[in-house]
């Protein structure tokens, strides 16, 4: 009989949560692989970190990683990770949160939290919808896509996340899409050695709900078909007419460089 083989990243996982509370076809498992992986290549302990997650399907994440975790309240994340950065200025500190969680009630926590150029990592799992509570119109939703509570289709431009952090001042900010494994491994181990503000934005497929009413579909596949379809990358833009660009997110990196970090008032506690 031959031996059982073991995940060689199942020792960062914490075996009383599983199984795991995603559903079918969804891409916060692939990001949470992505993330061990990128762990994994730094030889970094996340036993040693503290991570952040505030209320969504995103927000699961570090609940099944063997580590130090804060489970705030929604939209709250960036002002709970300001605290612990503050007071443990050594201690990495990594946030998970969902789009509506970030871009939404958080919109102003990330605005600041960019400005200042706090040494924090962001993971945003963009699903374009707030998905928990059953597929609502969300910041990021595309415009015209159908949702719960946009059955005729969303009136509303959709924001660019990367595009407000760095605009903000975020000094690292990349987008990549759960289709793109690779470079969302490599994102996150430039996000984790970054030193200043990190945004790294997964656009990922919610089979649920996006799928089911924006597209019409529960197929996990077609919906990541439709974000590769919606997506593209400089290389790619070099090749489309103007008018093939419209409507579409840009992935790669938005941003990259070297500022002074905020380290806060610890001189006064």
């Amino acid at each position: 009989m031959s031996e059982l083989k073991v995940n060689p990243r199942r020792k960062y996982l914490r075996p009383e949560k599983l199984p795991h509370f995603f559903c079918s076809g969804c891409g916060c498992g692939q990001v949470l692989n992505y993330y061990m992986q990128a762990l994994e290549e730094l030889d970094m302990d996340p036993r040693k970190m503290v991570h952040v997650a505030g209320v969504g399907c995103t927000a699961r994440i570090p609940v099944y990683i063997k580590t130090d975790m804060f489970h705030g309240v929604h939209g709250r994340t960036l002002a709970w990770a300001t605290g612990v950065k503050m007071m443990k200025p050594d201690v990495p500190v990594v946030i998970f949160a969902g789009d509506g969680d970030i871009a939404s009630i958080g919109g102003n926590h990330l605005i600041h939290a960019a400005r200042r150029n706090l040494d924090v990592t962001v993971v945003m799992v963009n699903n374009m919808n707030f998905a928990m509570t059953g597929g609502q119109v969300a910041p990021t939703t595309p415009e015209n896509a159908k949702t719960m509570t946009t059955p005729y289709g969303s009136a509303e431009p959709r924001f660019d996340v990367c595009a407000l952090t760095q605009a903000a001042g975020g000094t690292h900010v990349e987008r990549w899409t759960t289709a793109q494994p690779a470079q969302c491994k490599k994102a996150l181990e430039r996000a984790l050695t970054h030193k200043g503000f990190s945004l790294i934005e997964i656009v990922s497929q919610c089979p649920a709900h996006f799928g089911r009413y924006a597209l019409k579909t529960g197929d996990p596949n077609a919906v990541i078909k439709w974000i590769k379809e919606n997506t593209y990358t400089d290389a790619q833009a070099k090749k489309m007419a103007p008018e093939e660009l419209e409507g579409k997110l840009r992935c790669g990196e938005y941003i990259r460089v070297d500022k002074p970090i905020y380290e806060g008032t610890n001189d006064l506690i």
